[in-house]
C-alpha cells in the first residue's frame, strides 16, 4: 500500500489547544456563576466538537442553561482568543515539509471557520489542500462520512488513506472508512484508549517512517 492522501486531525494533534478551550468555557461558565474546568478536566471531554462539549460541560457540573447559548458565548470568545496560548506541537512543520509531496488534509469536529482559524494562525494553511470542521459535511467524527467523502474528493482509495489523530475517535472513525490509522501519544487521550490504532507514535516525525517504510 502506497499512502496518497493523509487525514490529520487538528486539536491535540497538530496543535495543543487545550488551555484556550478551557479559558473560554471556564468564561462562559463564569458569567453564569458557575466555577470552572481545569486543562487536565477539559482533555477528556473533548474531541466530539463544541456542542458536545458544553452539554458535557453542564451535565458534569449538573447545571441546566440553554445549551445554545453557551454555545454562542463560547464560540464569540474563543473566536477572539483563539491563539492565546495555544501552540503547536513539536515537529508538526518539520513533518508536514517532509511529506510536501502527499495530498493532506484536516478534518476537525471543531467548526470549519474556527478549524481554519487556528489553522491560519499558525501558518499551516499552506501545508493543506483542503480544510474541513464539523459543519461542513452531514455528519461529523466518528462518522465515516467525512472521510470517505474526502477520499472521493481527492479520487483515491481507503486504503491508500491515512488517518492521524490523538483520541479513541479517530480510531473509531478510521476503522469505520476502512482507513489505517496512526495514533499520537502526546494528544489528549491516555494512552489505553489508543491501543486500537494500526500505529502509536511518540513525536510527529515518526509519521515519516510509517508513511515511507513500513506503508510503501
Amino acid at each position: 500500500m502506497s499512502v496518497e492522501l493523509i487525514i490529520f486531525d487538528l486539536d491535540g494533534t497538530l496543535v495543543d489547544s487545550c488551555l484556550d478551550i478551557t479559558v473560554a468555557l471556564n468564561y462562559c461558565l463564569e458569567k453564569k456563576g458557575i466555577s470552572g474546568f481545569s486543562p487536565e478536566e477539559i482533555k477528556k471531554m473533548v474531541g466530539e466538537g463544541v456542542n458536545r462539549l458544553i452539554e458535557k460541560a453542564l451535565q458534569a457540573k449538573k447545571v441546566s442553561f440553554p445549551v445554545n447559548e453557551m454555545i454562542e458565548c463560547f464560540i464569540n470568545y474563543y473566536r477572539q482568543h483563539i491563539a492565546d496560548h495555544s501552540k503547536l506541537y513539536p515537529w508538526v512543520e518539520k513533518t508536514l515539509q517532509e511529506l510536501k509531496d502527499f495530498k493532506k488534509v484536516i478534518i476537525s469536529n471543531k467548526p470549519t471557520d474556527l478549524t481554519i482559524k487556528t489553522a491560519e494562525s499558525f501558518g499551516l494553511l499552506k501545508y493543506f489542500d483542503f480544510i474541513a470542521g464539523s459543519d461542513f459535511f452531514p455528519e461529523r467524527k466518528p462518522s465515516p462520512l467525512p472521510i470517505v467523502e474526502t477520499i472521493k474528493k481527492f479520487n483515491t482509495t481507503s486504503e491508500k488513506t491515512l488517518i492521524i489523530g490523538d483520541s479513541e475517535i479517530d480510531i473509531e472513525v478510521a476503522k469505520a472508512a476502512g482507513v489505517k490509522s496512526v495514533a499520537v501519544s502526546y494528544g489528549y487521550r491516555p494512552l489505553e484508549l489508543l491501543k486500537n490504532a494500526d500505529f502509536i507514535i511518540d513525536k510527529l516525525i515518526d509519521l515519516i517512517n510509517i508513511v515511507r517504510e513500513k506503508l510503501k
